[in-house]
């Protein structure tokens, strides 16, 4: 439950930093003349209501995603799987100490913001580059999206990190 409210309320901070980041007066008015689109044509037949949703939709996708990245312990239950058990049960108890004495490692905001920052520079910058390349974009548009979700993904990897 717990991994659900911290990726809410990390999928909700992707939408403010995208109210800063696109606004007109810090890098929308540079974005649309990337994409080639004035305001008024942006406007245009635009659903916000439906535009707003599946952005938290899909930013709550990627905070969900995200607790994989950001939190060491989230592969530790996997180690317990499938582990014959000692007659004396020494193996599973063993694994649990290690498991009580890791729980609380690594599990701040700037280490989450740390692999948030890593996973946007080698996972989406390059994701969003190749789409530009295709899409005939600027080298502005790419450092623009990309550098929303270089922030974004910090932000998001810093909530779900630190939150315990």
């Amino acid at each position: 439950m717990q991994i659900l409210l911290h990726s809410l309320v990390a999928a909700l901070a992707t939408l403010v930093l995208g109210f800063i980041w696109y606004n007109p007066k810090v890098f929308g008015n540079a974005w649309m003349t990337a994409i080639g689109k004035t305001e008024a044509e942006m406007r245009e037949g635009s659903n916000m209501a439906l535009m707003m949703f599946l952005t938290f939709l899909f930013s709550f996708l990627v905070a969900l995603f995200m607790n994989a990245v950001v939190i060491h312990q989230f592969g530790l239950n996997s180690l317990l799987q499938d582990i014959p058990n000692s007659a004396d049960g020494k193996k599973v108890l063993m694994l649990n100490d290690q498991i009580i004495d890791f729980e609380h490692k690594f599990r701040t905001f700037k280490h989450g913001a740390f692999h948030g920052v890593i996973a946007g520079v080698f996972f989406a910058l390059p994701i969003i580059g190749m789409g530009a390349v295709y899409e005939k974009r600027s080298a502005k548009y790419i450092f623009i999206t990309a550098g929303y979700w270089i922030l974004s993904l910090a932000v998001i990897g810093g909530i779900v990190c630190g939150w315990e």
